[in-house]
């Protein structure tokens, strides 16, 4: 006898299925997602605008977040999943707005990242994404559908930052509650910067990772800090063990995120993309003023492809570019860029604590 359809890894083939799952959404229409209990509010940022309407109205569409505040934006009891997140807040708030996700009642975040990254928006100027987990679209509206199952609970947190209050954070984040398989492992996602990247190492999008589970996406924010092209690094993933050399090498920036030959198409001009699993969506040209680097974003995620591990896991980046030549041969030239990387995967908890986050210079688009 077949298991019941317990209406997770919903795709175009099982769309008509039933199951017993049961669909809910928070929102500062309904705080906490419970049944028959949206759009009941009397107060809230629309109550102004809603005077003459009343009750049920677009009384309390959004919120605002005092300095230094950290609001609790969802508790939910499991079992379940998290099927899909939307949101969206004035640009200047991207970097200073921490997003994290909690599991099961653990003490430290699965989830720790500036808002603006875990949407492919790392600098703060509007980008649209066309990807199958991530979608970002006019003018600033950020959706995650990375599927997050979790057992007995789920807690999503924002801190601001910043000394300046937050006018207008709104969000709705839609779950189901249902049986989650035994297999099914936990998100996590972490964002890291060098900022310069010290010249001859590597940037380390991840390290200390331990347990089984699989990797599945990067996003990176990268601004190039010399001429010439940037994007000759390769990136590396360690293995359940690996010591100097790892199990899988990459063979050139662009390459890992699907493009060739310096996304240079047409002539003269970076070609930007945004499809399904690859992408790099945004280009941020000098001005010949104030703006003086050129800024990159560019994501791939291993939705067909993931990265397995038994044990343990390590990802890292090269920043390589090119000397002048000597004697007619090719030097190249480690660099010191500016690299601002959000990794995402799935593993079995517990997980080891991330590094600590920076602060808010440190997390500053400067």
């Amino acid at each position: 006898m077949s298991t019941p359809f317990n209406g997770l890894g919903v795709h175009l083939g099982n769309l008509s299925r039933l199951s017993k799952a049961q669909s809910r959404s928070i929102s500062p229409e309904n705080f906490t997602g419970a049944k028959g209990e949206g759009g009941k509010a009397t107060e809230g940022t629309g109550a102004v605008s809603a005077r003459e309407l009343g009750q049920g109205w677009k009384v309390s569409p959004s919120i605002h977040i005092a300095p230094h505040q950290l609001v609790t934006l969802a508790e939910i009891d499991g079992p379940g999943a998290i099927q899909h997140i939307w949101c969206t807040v004035h640009p200047q708030h991207w970097r200073r707005l921490v997003l994290r996700i909690y599991w099961d009642g653990e003490e430290t975040p699965s989830v720790e990242t500036p808002i603006g990254d875990f949407f492919c928006n790392g600098w703060g100027e509007r980008c649209n994404v066309t990807s199958l987990p991530v979608a970002v679209n006019p003018a600033g509206g950020f959706n995650s559908y990375w599927e997050m199952p979790f057992r007995g609970s789920a807690r999503i947190t924002l801190e601001n930052l910043s000394p300046d209050e937050v006018r207008g954070f709104y969000y709705s984040i839609d779950y189901c509650l249902t049986d989650v398989p035994e297999d099914a492992a936990y998100f996590h996602a972490q964002w890291r910067r060098n900022n310069p990247l010290p010249y001859g190492e590597v940037h380390t999008l991840l390290d200390g990772v331990r347990g089984q589970g699989q990797y599945v996406g990067t996003y990176i924010a990268w601004q190039s800090n010399t001429t010439g092209w940037w994007g000759e690094g390769e990136i590396k993933f360690y293995l359940d063990g690996d010591g100097a050399w790892p199990t899988i090498a990459g063979t050139g920036t662009e390459d890992y995120f699907g493009g060739a030959w310096n996304w240079e198409h047409p002539k003269g001009q970076y070609g930007v993309y945004s499809t399904a699993y690859l992408g790099l969506p945004q280009v941020i040209q000098p001005d010949g003023l104030y703006r003086s680097q050129t800024r990159f974003g560019m994501y791939r995620w291993h939705v067909q492809d993931p990265i397995r591990f038994q044990e343990d896991l390590r990802v890292t980046i090269q920043a390589l570019g090119w000397r002048s030549q000597l004697e007619g041969k090719s030097r190249y030239l480690p660099l010191q860029d500016d690299i601002a990387s959000t990794s995402y995967w799935y593993q079995a908890e517990p997980h080891t604590a991330f590094p600590v986050l920076p602060g808010l210079n440190g997390l500053e688009v400067i």
